[in-house]
């Protein structure tokens, strides 16, 4: 343990202590001048505890283990992924799998075990570049498939930014992570049909002209056409709140009662705060249940209304400390794999951090991304823990890979 760094794993004991403090405020409900306790500070611990054994036991793990466990660990978290789409919808999603009062959601395991996957098929020398995108697409499309059924948005969002990130920092030339970014493009023009040829046209010129494989063109022309086609179908397949939760975000009064409504109170809730907050338990969005979800997607926006403008520039300035701090260490990390995975982690984590934070100030559309180490939530805090004891792990015994 001579190399573990101990600054990382303060400031995420730091972090989840934070989170300790804001989901018992959240947990609190004000009746005249008595306060009503519900539990999630307590489960919320419960799930620290588990998640600080499972660091420890990964930090002690054979590397050997790891390696021989991460493809049937993908395999199994597929097929979860498939299972969960048969089992009863539970808030209008097919996300979780219920062992007894516990809910496990298989697509947050999934971001971590596919980084692993992409990290161990890409990081060999040699490759071609088509198959450096063919293996880091292929295994990164399954699950992101499947989640859309589910359908989460966000979290398949999430599996995109871990992709480009991965291929951000291979050996893949850059010109390739403009590849990945067009299947947005396709999205988005999938609404017009003369739009959308236009810019494939575009895209298969741009392709030409930079001398790629014709295999390459042929796939990501396949690739973009297939978007075109599955994101209507997939538009019409969204239940409704989740339609109106994208077109309420270009104007939440268009329906303030509605899907509107999470957004209008969270952006109250920050503002009523301040600069200086209203107090440790005195939030009044949150005592009068007028804020939504505040224990887990929404938060922040507690820490808003309780303690203002600096509170929040507080939560601001850790996130920045422990993510910097992440970002300059991994750079130690010699063998290829272990540093494609931590990019990964640290990617997906940030990501996490601005859509959340973002989707309370109503900046971005609300897509049910927890924010990391603070909010409510087993699956989430447990992953994403195990996500940084892999990056520790990696730091400890980074002189074995030198």
């Amino acid at each position: 343990m001579r190399k573990f760094d101990w600054k990382i794993f303060g400031l995420l004991i730091f972090l989840l202590s934070l989170g300790i403090i804001a989901i018992y405020s959240a947990s609190a409900t004000k009746i005249g001048d008595n306060y009503l306790f519900s539990n999630y500070y307590i489960k919320q611990f419960i799930w620290i505890i588990i998640s600080m054994l499972i660091l420890l036991i990964l930090i002690k793990i054979p590397y050997t283990i790891l390696e021989i466990s991460i493809f049937p660990i993908y395999i199994i978290t597929i097929l979860l992924l498939v299972l969960v789409l048969f089992l009863p919808e539970i808030k209008g999603s097919h996300r979780w799998i219920n062992f007894g009062s516990i809910h496990f959601q298989p697509s947050e395991f999934a971001k971590l075990i596919t980084i692993m996957v992409i990290s161990k098929l890409i990081h060999k020398p040699f490759l071609r570049d088509g198959q450096i995108l063919f293996r880091a697409s292929l295994v990164t499309l399954i699950p992101i498939t499947l989640i859309l059924l589910e359908p989460d948005l966000g979290t398949a969002l999430t599996f995109l930014v871990i992709l480009f990130s991965i291929l951000l920092v291979s050996d893949l030339p850059k010109f390739y992570l403009i590849l990945i970014v067009s299947p947005i493009f396709s999205i988005i023009f999938s609404f017009s049909i003369w739009v959308f040829l236009i810019y494939l046209l575009l895209l298969i010129y741009l392709l030409y002209r930079s001398n790629l494989e014709k295999v390459i063109i042929g796939f990501v022309v396949s690739i973009n056409t297939f978007l075109y086609f599955i994101t209507p179908i997939f538009w019409n397949n969204l239940k409704a709140y989740q339609q109106n939760r994208i077109l309420t975000f270009i104007n939440p009064l268009r329906d303030p009662f509605g899907a509107g409504y999470q957004i209008i109170q969270s952006k109250i809730a920050i503002g009523s705060g301040g600069i200086f907050g209203k107090g440790f338990l005195l939030g009044t969005q949150k005592n009068m249940n007028f804020l939504p979800e505040h224990h887990t997607d929404f938060i922040f926006s507690v820490i808003g209304e309780e303690f203002g403008f600096f509170g929040c520039i507080f939560i601001l300035l850790i996130y920045f400390l422990f993510l910097y701090k992440i970002a300059r260490s991994i750079n130690k990390i010699k063998r290829k794999e272990y540093l494609l995975v931590s990019v990964g982690i640290l990617a997906y984590i940030t990501f996490q951090i601005f859509i959340n934070i973002g989707m309370n100030l109503g900046i971005v559309p609300t897509t049910g991304i927890p924010l990391p180490f603070i909010s409510y939530g087993g699956s989430n805090l447990l992953i994403n823990v195990t996500a940084i004891g892999l990056i520790l792990k990696y730091l400890n015994e980074r002189s074995i890979f030198a």
